[in-house]
């Protein structure tokens, strides 16, 4: 089983979102928790690692996006998580780094050729991802097709597979094209120990797989950064204008919520909302990968990865009977 977990399923580094609670209560259940450390503050994302050690005694990762200042790297080094996982890049010296402190390392690619790259840059494992996928999003193919391509390439590298991933029939579906493993993201934002806001939550529970988009609308804070979001009329109104670049967009300078990662959310801003925030929540940037049709409910993180591999195992019985 890939990294010696119990269950191969990975919950996505998903921003401010993702808790020290999520990633305890995934990796107690069996998978692999995270947490996004690239904008947090080194004292901060050390004491978050301490927490999560005190919460689980089972592997977990923290994430790092590249070409933003990396504060907190050397402090999460000191920290020694078990796995450290890059995106938006290819790391090659902080792969050395990291190997120094005896931590795995895992990328994230969208390319054949990133793939390949990384493997020569010494990374331990590859995540593959699909434009399917919610949030920031590396990749303009789609996983059916990169899956097997990067599968095909790498042999016998271990390969994650993510993008629109949500149930059972998506772990085996996966696991059959040659990944050792899935990563799922809006799938976790959708449930109990998720930081997101309780209308983020039901937005993604009442929606279907088509109110999911790739688009460019939120990128005040992340210029050039494609992402897949929830269809609101933040993103129509902007739709409905021609897509104007920053400056002529509408409503550009509004203050639509309060008490977000960074204080305020302005619209077209790429926060989403948490727990914390106030205000017109569903103007937020609100992510979501295709998979987003497939949830209907608000479960606790262990009880979601209990039901995905049960569902798993009923799809491989059928199969092999």
């Amino acid at each position: 089983m890939f990294l010696n977990l119990k269950y191969p399923i990975l919950q996505a580094p998903i921003g401010s979102i993702a808790s020290t609670n999520l990633a305890a209560t995934v990796s107690n259940a069996g998978g692999m928790g995270s947490l996004a450390l690239t904008w947090t503050a080194a004292d901060v994302a050390a004491q978050q690692i301490s927490q999560l050690r005190e919460q689980t005694s089972n592997p977990f990762f923290v994430n790092f996006v590249l070409g933003f200042p990396l504060e907190s790297f050397e402090a999460v080094l000191e920290a020694s998580p078990p796995v450290i996982t890059f995106s938006w890049g290819q790391p090659r010296e902080l792969i050395a780094k990291v190997h120094q402190h005896n931590a795995l390392v895992g990328v994230q690619v969208g390319t054949v050729n990133g793939a390949k790259q990384a493997i020569d840059d010494g990374a331990d494992f590859i995540i593959c991802q699909g434009s399917e996928a919610g949030g920031h999003v590396q990749s303009s193919i789609p996983l059916s097709c990169l899956l097997p391509s990067v599968v095909d390439a790498l042999g016998s590298v271990p390969i994650v597979a993510a993008g629109g991933l949500s149930n059972g029939k998506d772990l085996a579906w996966a696991l059959q094209q040659g990944a050792s493993a899935v990563m799922l993201g809006t799938r976790f934002v959708a449930t109990a120990e998720s930081f997101a806001h309780p209308d983020y939550k039901q937005a993604l529970v009442e929606s279907s797989s088509a109110d999911s988009t790739y688009t460019q609308c939120f990128n005040r804070l992340w210029p050039n950064a494609s992402h897949r979001v929830l269809r609101n009329n933040t993103l129509d109104n902007w739709e409905a204008a021609g897509c104007p670049q920053p400056g002529q967009r509408p409503g550009e300078d509004d203050v639509i919520a309060e008490g977000s990662a960074y204080e305020s959310i302005t619209r077209y801003d790429d926060s989403a909302p948490v727990e914390t925030t106030t205000g017109q929540i569903l103007e937020c940037c609100l992510y979501a990968g295709t998979g987003c049709g497939n949830i209907v409910d608000i479960p606790d993180a262990a009880q979601l990865v209990s039901s995905i591999w049960s569902e798993y195992q009923a799809i491989s019985n059928d199969q092999n009977s």
